[in-house]
């Protein structure tokens, strides 16, 4: 118990401050092939490009413990890419969505015609088009576009931003919010549970209670003694909290562990899953609008290739090819401890684009949920710090146990011949 609190002199203190262990950023982008097709009516023809691979740093700072048995912090991420796993460059081109132009155009569908109408008039003046080449590189880490400047001259605050538009802009080297969660000092069946982030208790993203609480952990250790049912974790990127079932029992490298996945219910909506209702308002099963959390941009997020998704979604779109294999998400904990072991988070970031009138750029597109890119975060734990944590955390354990084993089998002979020594004597 003392080794998995929050606390300076526990064995698990430097493994929560510094994650020690390799985690990468596997990032896949879909490519669309007929574009002009596809500005036609056309259904988009996609292939799969990557992955871009990024080694991925984290540590936290500002660590502040309260009186409260509570502890505050801060973690940042920093990644570095990685041209030996990836496959490609960030300089390889890439033809997707003009991401900023169609985002813009759906949200603007119910102003006023003259909006669109000028809108559409600086578009052409641009030369900006519904779909766009761009470099790996620009398409994550920001380029910059006049667009920009336009689109905040014609409707100020619909895009509450300046300078560079990257999807992966404020990722790196940033800090995903103040974390506040207990210590486990007092009661460890707490430890790592949320308490508040960016001093809330909950959100206010979403259109139910439930749906806006912050529950679980910060997703990276969970309290111990874990039972094969559930694990809850906030997670800023999704600006929800989400829930993992119980798959099963199993080893990683002879550690035990609990294997959890995501059920289908996840991005479920309203009418399939009453209690995600909160999260609409939804299209199909299987995608989450996640608007109010993204400048209410047309924004979703998903499972990649909309694995345990609305099939409708699939046949939408031609070069989906969704399976368990290689598209769920997966943790791997164990349960003694509640330390993850080995995990792979996946998630999909897809765009909803149409035809709007007013706006000639965006020509005959029918209506689709658009998938952008699908990213992975995994990581295990390995090396020196897998042999430490299997000496102290399991190893020594189980001796002790079969020790206890023992010394209560030694001890019932004993007992039984001091008692019949006793009735001897009388």
């Amino acid at each position: 118990l003392q080794n998995v609190r929050i606390d300076p002199s526990s064995i698990s203190f430097n493994m929560w401050k510094v994650v020690p262990v390799p985690f990468y950023l596997s990032v896949h982008f879909f490519e669309v092939l007929n574009p002009q097709q596809v500005l036609e009516g056309a259904k988009p023809v996609l292939s799969q490009r990557g992955p871009y691979v990024y080694r991925e740093y984290r540590h936290k700072t500002n660590i502040t413990f309260h009186d409260n048995d509570t502890v505050s912090f801060l973690e940042y991420r920093n990644l570095f890419f990685q041209p030996d796993m990836s496959n490609g460059t960030e300089e390889d081109y890439v033809v997707v969505p003009n991401i900023l132009m169609m985002g813009a155009a759906v949200m603007m569908e119910k102003l006023p015609d003259i909006f669109k109408v000028l809108l559409s008039g600086a578009l052409a003046s641009m030369k900006q088009k519904a779909f766009m080449n761009r470099t790996v590189g620009e398409i994550m880490w920001g380029y910059e576009d006049p667009l920009i400047d336009t689109i905040n001259a014609f409707v100020p605050g619909l895009i509450p931003f300046k300078g560079k538009f990257g999807l992966f802009v404020e990722f790196n080297n940033s800090n995903s919010g103040l974390f506040t969660v207990n210590t486990g000092m007092k009661n460890i069946s707490q430890v790592h549970m949320v308490d508040s982030w960016n001093g809330l208790k909950k959100v206010n993203y979403w259109r139910s209670s439930g749906c806006n609480m912050i529950n679980g952990t910060s997703g990276e250790m969970w309290p111990p003694f874990m039972s094969p049912t559930s694990v809850e974790f906030y997670s800023p990127d999704a600006c929800r909290s989400m829930t993992l079932v119980y798959e099963q029992s199993g080893e990683f490298k002879g550690v035990p562990t609990y294997r959890f996945v995501a059920p289908k219910t996840l991005f479920a909506n309203g009418t399939d899953y009453p209690p995600n209702e909160g999260f609409c308002p939804c299209l199909q099963s299987g995608i989450q609008n996640v608007s109010t959390c993204r400048l209410n941009a047309p924004m979703f997020i998903s499972h990649p290739h909309f694995y345990n998704a609305d099939p409708s979604l699939v046949s939408a779109v031609v070069g989906l090819h969704p399976n368990k294999d290689q598209h769920a998400l997966f943790l791997d904990v164990h349960p003694m401890t509640g330390i993850p072991m080995n995990c792979s988070i996946k998630l999909q970031l897809n765009l909803y684009i149409k035809r709007v009138s007013g706006i000639m750029q965006t020509g005959n597109i029918k209506p689709v949920v658009l998938p952008l890119l699908w990213f992975a975060e995994s990581g295990s734990i390995e090396g020196s710090v897998l042999n430490q944590f299997y000496t102290n955390l399991v190893l020594f354990p189980s001796l002790l146990e079969y020790l206890q084993y023992i010394l209560l089998g030694l001890s019932v002979p004993l007992i039984i011949s001091a008692a019949v020594l006793v009735v001897m004597n009388k």
